[in-house]
């Protein structure tokens, strides 16, 4: 592959550990992004040119050749410089999605995990198990791997492994799951998130049907259908199920006890009728769902099952998923990457398991999933919200453009008041910042959630510091 790649907005979560793996593979890398042109977060910039990537201002003057690949997001916008400059330029013009569906179905074997939520910790807890197997996998995750990041690899969203196995999250909400073609298809749920049922049901009914096995999450009634769909025609792909306290599926998970960072269960096998206890370091029973989905893939190329067990007890997490910050005179801060309701939930009934009163920032990454999603928002958060517990919300995230604002943090925090929960929406972030130290008292566990942004984190630190 001994190409010149050209990433617009290189930084990004997405794009950085694809830029990386393409360079493994022998490609040159050039970029551009507009935080590094704001001066945010200098040191992942730096960290790129150390590992010799060129950066460039985000104004076009980096495309100047026919032979560079252009690398944008999903919507490619005339409007963005590099763009422009890429068509004058004549070079050719790929999405991410393009680029990396390409270097996944290059692999003789794969496996893609999809799912409204847990992606990113299955994909994961896999790759911890192929690695601890020696399977050597190249994987592109949509996070940070804490058992990969050290001081050389603070940025580890990727794995640079070898070409024969690639394991990679899979994204449905910009319908680019339609280009994989994985040995393996994980579905860890499926839910309203980004486009109707009925979309969502076409892209992974698709995508279950070109892979070899499925592993599919009987405790979701979309995925249990996609399976019983599956098993009942008969065609294509093997299928493993998985859930939590159903002997009836292939991996069962069973006597569930929550422990105050992690949860320890039993696991079942329905063809050996084994048993087996294990013990997680990530809290919450929806990461026992995602132990199962990721044990189900490493069971599926041929990994035993013991093995791929003893990796996941070691299996340390993923960066801001539910990840404490530190503990300042009894309160905690925790930074968390829930922005849907399914994932919201999630997180809100395992910090729920433990006393203590939340106090939660919630940032919406935009005005559209707060319209589309303004119902599910006020319903989640009403039903989860104890009496004593906050939320704040600023407004979303806006970059301009012809965005429809109709539906504001307001009217989600109204919502929720009206229903007899404490919720307030303020103007900024920072003016939430301020609400939380002023109500904080000991005792209190204050939850940052949010996609999408990395000052997230730093906000979080910020927080912490100013409680001692």
């Amino acid at each position: 592959m001994a190409n010149d790649y050209f990433f617009c907005g290189i930084g990004g979560s997405g794009m950085l550990p694809l830029a990386m793996i393409v360079q493994a593979q022998g490609g040159r890398i050039e970029g551009s992004d507009r935080s590094r042109d704001q001066g945010r977060t200098p040191e992942k910039f730096a960290w790129l040119q150390a590992h010799d990537v060129a950066l460039h201002p985000q104004d076009g003057s980096g495309v100047t050749r026919p032979d560079q690949i252009v690398v944008a997001t999903g919507a490619i916008e005339d409007t963005v410089p590099d763009i422009g400059a890429a068509r004058r330029a004549g070079a050719r013009i790929v999405t991410r999605p393009e680029l990396l569906s390409q270097l996944f179905n290059a692999a003789p074997t794969s496996i893609g995990v999809a799912g409204t939520s847990g992606k990113s910790t299955i994909t994961g807890m896999i790759a911890w198990i192929l690695h601890q197997a020696g399977r050597e996998p190249t994987v592109m995750n949509g996070a940070v791997m804490k058992n990969f990041a050290d001081a050389d690899h603070p940025f580890a969203s990727a794995l640079i492994g070898g070409r024969d196995l690639f394991v990679s999250e899979v994204d449905e909400s910009d319908g680019s799951i339609a280009r994989y073609d994985p040995t393996v298809a994980v579905v860890s749920n499926i839910s309203l998130d980004h486009k109707s049922m009925e979309e969502l049901r076409d892209l992974f009914g698709g995508f279950t049907a070109r892979s070899a096995t499925a592993v599919l999450n009987l405790d979701n009634p979309e995925t249990a259908a996609l399976a019983q769909h599956m098993v009942e025609t008969g065609r294509g792909a093997a299928v493993v199920t998985f859930a939590l306290g159903n002997e009836t599926a292939d991996l069962s998970a069973h006597d569930l006890d929550p422990l105050p960072t992690g949860m320890r269960f039993r696991l079942t096998e329905l063809t050996t009728g084994g048993d087996a206890f294990v013990t997680l370091q990530v809290p919450g029973a929806h990461n026992v769902a995602n132990a199962l989905a990721a044990l189900g893939a490493a069971r599926a190329i041929g990994v035993p099952l013991d093995q791929a067990v003893a990796a996941l007890e070691s299996f340390s997490g993923i960066r801001r998923r539910m990840e404490v910050v530190g503990t300042a005179h009894g309160v905690t801060v925790i930074d968390d990457f829930a922005h849907n309701p399914d994932k919201i939930a999630a997180t809100l009934k395992t910090l729920h398991a433990f006393d203590g009163r939340l106090l939660i920032l919630f940032q919406p990454h935009g005005f559209g999933p707060l319209r589309l999603m303004k119902t599910e928002f006020i319903d989640g958060f009403t039903g989860l919200l104890r009496p004593d517990d906050v939320l704040l919300m600023p407004e979303p995230v806006y970059y301009g453009g012809t965005t429809d604002r109709s539906v504001g943090s307001e009217d989600i925090a109204s919502g929720i008041r009206a229903a007899g929960r404490h919720a307030e929406a303020l103007p900024t972030r920072e003016a939430c910042g301020d609400r939380l130290i002023e109500l904080a008292r000991p005792g209190d566990r204050i939850v940052v959630m949010g996609a999408r942004d990395d000052t997230l984190s730093t906000f979080a630190s910020e927080l912490l510091r100013r409680l001692g």
